[in-house]
């Protein structure tokens, strides 16, 4: 990719990043250091990736943990790979237990909607396929910072306080939740910005991952103390479902969206919303970014994307109509031609928050790595295996408990997932991973980000820093404090029910490392709405 085009038209505390060796981009500066020892010290991208992950888990365990799913998209040797490490439900559930026992709905904390954790079993396949260093070397960094702590960057301590006080109001006198008040809340607080918050658990954890190559989590102790403590609250994983996971190496999907080839994990991930609503927006022309007419049409093209994603992605197997049609130019064309001049009434689908980190890393050698981890809506499911720092995702609140939905829950099923790593390629050449983290946020931050990259030529950084839309439902439009102010006034004036945000919290965070494959030059930009980080060299 050319990047003499590329230019930066927004402001913001971070500067677009340019190095030749190697490149580690996420939401935490210890996090993307860590990377980038790993870079130094003779690893590749791939390592990289998995040092940078292992150490979001204890440095941002606001957003992702080790009990969480992960997927990724690597370039190597001039092939993209994609791994869906996303857990099915456990073999002993059903909807007809959950109904049994009073429920009308998927829990969102708690035992119920835990489901298999992938990470560690990412880690161990992305080391074992294409990793030049051990786990024991690519943990190091992780195990260092949970044995003598690390202090609180000012974004992480604002979302643990948040956290803690949602948690004290709604499980402070439950047993099952005393464990994530003793790993999280050590002095009966949130610790504080700045101050050194340690958790050893979560160290001895991941040495015994980083010693068994991930099977102690799978088939050993870890497993064991995993299971015990779940189902002693009444939960459903056990030590069968645990012992017969391994994240699945699969093929990416994409569409062409003017030149560019934009690359997702096929679903139960909700990656191809992406594609779909770029599928129908290459058919208009984006004359220029700041008008009411390019973002009612990006709106309107995202909307009809997600109301079909959401109607149909959880499995392949149980999807009722295939991603493939959905990718389709016929269906595309269908969906652009009801785009009018006035905002569209869809179903209305109310989107949940989420909680997820993202990465970005590439190396001298050209391999490069979009990888995203989650404990999904931010600590998960509130459940923590004592002296672990294991904390459980709750995936399973996606499950529908209607049995006529695609998605219904169903024993060892995957349900619709909304994390996505995004990558770009041109010609048959990486352009480079990107990713915009943060639950139905997500495939709206990739589709403004590849827009703002192909369509107006902004570098990694300022197309991150750009002032972002996210649908919510029906007309509702959700806008930054810094959207352009006569541009909301006229998406009103075509019916959105706009509504400016008080702070960007809610619009993702997102990383970017484009590569010159002409001279092997990195160009990288992290997210200015959070304690985003470029480590380079």
């Amino acid at each position: 990719m050319n990047l003499d085009h590329l230019y930066q038209p927004y402001t913001s505390q971070r500067t677009t990043v340019f190095a030749k060796n190697g490149m580690v981009a996420t939401s935490q500066p210890l996090a993307a250091q860590a990377g980038l020892d790993i870079l130094k010290k003779g690893g590749n991208a791939i390592d990289a990736a998995i040092a940078t992950a292992a150490a979001l888990t204890v440095v941002e365990p606001t957003s992702n943990g080790i009990g969480g799913d992960a997927f990724a998209l690597v370039w190597t040797n001039g092939k993209l790979h994609g791994l869906n490490a996303s857990g099915p439900s456990p073999k002993s559930i059903s909807l007809e237990k959950l109904k049994s026992l009073g429920y009308e709905k998927m829990p969102a904390h708690g035992v119920i909607p835990i489901t298999v954790p992938g990470v560690p079993s990412a880690w161990a396949e992305l080391s074992n396929k294409f990793g030049k260093l051990s786990l024991n070397e690519t943990l190091e960094s992780a195990i260092q910072y949970a044995e003598e702590g690390f202090p609180l960057t000012p974004v992480l301590g604002k979302y643990w306080k948040l956290a803690y006080n949602r948690f004290l109001d709604l499980f402070s006198t439950k047993e099952e939740f005393k464990p994530w008040f003793d790993t999280f809340a050590p002095n009966g607080r949130a610790p504080e910005i700045g101050e050194v918050w340690r958790s050893p658990g979560h160290a001895a954890t991941l040495r015994s991952i980083a010693n068994t190559n991930a099977e102690s989590f799978y088939r050993g102790e870890l497993a064991e103390k995993m299971t015990s403590f779940v189902g002693k609250h009444g939960g459903f994983l056990s030590m069968e479902d645990l012992a017969t996971y391994q994240a699945e190496w699969v093929e990416p999907v994409s569409v062409n969206y003017r030149g560019y080839d934009v690359w997702e994990i096929p679903p139960n991930g909700q990656g191809i919303i992406t594609l779909m609503a770029l599928n129908i927006a290459k058919g208009f022309n984006f004359i220029e970014k700041e008008s009411v007419e390019t973002y009612h049409k990006q709106i309107e093209a995202m909307k009809l994307a997600f109301m079909d994603g959401k109607a149909f992605i959880t499995e392949p197997a149980h999807m009722p109509i295939s991603f493939e049609h959905l990718l389709s130019e016929e269906y595309a064309e269908k969906r652009r031609q009801e785009i009018g001049v006035e905002a569209l009434e869809p179903t209305a689908i109310e989107l949940p928050k989420g909680g997820t980190v993202y990465l970005a890393t590439a190396d001298g050698d050209g391999n490069m790595v979009s990888f995203i981890q989650s404990n999904y809506m931010g600590f998960g499911s509130g459940i923590v295996v004592p002296d672990t720092g294991i904390a459980l995702q709750n995936r399973g609140h996606d499950f529908s408990l209607d049995e006529s939905h695609p998605n219904a829950l169903q024993p060892g099923k995957r349900c619709y997932n909304t994390i996505i790593p995004g990558f770009l390629t041109k010609d048959g050449e990486p352009v480079g991973p990107f990713g915009v983290m943060g639950g139905y946020m997500q495939p709206q931050g990739h589709f403004q980000v590849v827009s703002n990259t192909i369509d107006f030529h902004l570098n990694p950084q300022a197309a991150l820093d750009a002032p972002r839309w996210q649908w919510i439902e029906g007309k509702k439009v959700l806008l930054e404090p810094n959207f352009p102010l006569h541009i909301a006034q006229a998406l009103a004036r075509k019916g959105h029910q706009v509504q400016l945000a008080v702070d960007g919290g809610s619009f993702g965070r997102g990383q970017a490392i484009w590569r010159n494959n002409e001279n092997g030059v990195l160009i990288g930009g992290t997210e200015s709405r959070t304690d985003g980080s470029i480590a380079a060299w």
